[in-house]
């Protein structure tokens, strides 16, 4: 599963080698509420074919209409801004006072988009510089806390994962998890030393590595941008991996297992001298409380809760899963109304 952002430079690639005129389209600034963030993209053929989206409709119908009646008539980008006036935030679909502005560039043999595909290929984090008056385009290397820059003479956009996420365990609830996790710009690693798992394991886009958890987990040199996730459900494995894993700086560190073992890994982890700081950061029972059952639903529970870490956002606690079963087990207190016949 590719990225939306992927998705868009790879339709772009094929139709610019079919010979077809396509612009790539990009939202580089909002007021208000927006349904699309700074840094989204689309791109539209000169038939009217779209991939991604800056708005989540509205506006993709005008331009699609626009070209349908005119074709693709620029030569250099053209910011444009919609949703100025009441009228048109409504007409746009854009909230009362919305208002989101966009570059439109027109794409050719100049525009470097094989290159950067080649780049990304490579999991490598990619700065376009676009000249907004040449039309002239610059790739360089992006740092990992690098965001979308807009002047009046260039645009600089960032493509390639910028969040790394390391899964223990190469099992079928990986695979679920590999292939979310890399449509969502993740730079997806599963490390499992048994041979037995390994084999036939294969998620495109995904390395998987033969190695001692904890000494990947040493090697990688986890940051603000790393997560982990222990799925193995084997002590051996996932333990050292988590010791190592609580002392670094990713964001997100979890596991998978029951309330029981959950509690029991615990108590192991002190006995390694895991601060009680640092067992505070442990996700566990991973995930949010959905009802999953299924890999893939878990895989779902397990990136909705990473997501939320992510994104700074405070999750009631009735949401999560340990909270959620043990309030599901508990029968119904005293104060509750019974109905009798």
């Amino acid at each position: 599963m590719d990225s939306i952002d992927l998705e868009v430079l790879k339709t772009c690639d094929l139709w610019l080698k079919a010979g077809l005129k396509c612009e790539l389209v990009t939202v580089i600034k909002t007021w208000g509420s927006s349904p699309r963030p700074e840094g989204a993209t689309l791109a539209i053929c000169e038939d009217g074919q779209v991939v991604g989206s800056v708005s989540g409709g509205c506006i993709e119908d005008d331009l699609i209409d626009r070209v349908r009646q005119h074709g693709i008539q620029r030569t250099k980008p053209e910011i444009v801004t919609y949703g100025i006036t009441a009228d048109e935030a409504h007409r746009f679909g854009l909230p009362c006072g919305g208002t989101i502005q966009l570059a439109i560039e027109p794409l050719n043999g100049g525009s470097r988009i094989p290159e950067l595909l080649h780049r990304l290929g490579q999991h490598e984090l990619v700065a376009r510089r676009l000249d907004l008056r040449s039309g002239e385009i610059r790739l360089g290397q992006a740092g990992a806390g690098m965001s979308l820059q807009v002047s009046d003479a260039a645009l600089t956009t960032i493509h390639g994962p910028r969040w790394r996420l390391l899964i223990i365990g190469a099992g079928q609830l990986s695979r679920f998890l590999a292939s979310i996790a890399l449509g969502m710009d993740y730079h997806v690693t599963v490390c499992d030393p048994r041979e037995e798992y390994r084999e036939g394991w294969q998620v495109d886009g995904v390395k998987v590595v033969h190695a001692m958890p904890d000494d990947l987990v040493v090697e990688m040199k986890l940051d603000s941008r790393s997560a982990v996730v222990a799925l193995t459900h084997d002590p051996k494995l996932d333990d050292l991996a988590l010791m190592e894993a609580l002392k670094s700086d990713a964001f997100y560190v979890g596991a998978i297992g029951s309330r029981v073992n959950n509690a029991k890994r615990r108590e192991r982890l002190k006995q390694f001298d895991v601060s009680d700081a640092e067992l505070a950061k442990l996700h566990g029972p991973i995930g949010l409380y959905i009802g999953s059952k299924t890999p893939s639903e878990i895989a779902i529970s397990i990136l909705a809760e990473l997501t939320a870490v992510k994104n700074n956002i405070r999750l009631p606690e009735e949401v999560r899963v340990e909270n959620a079963k043990q309030a599901a087990s508990q029968p119904p207190s005293e104060s509750h109304c019974v109905l009798t016949k």
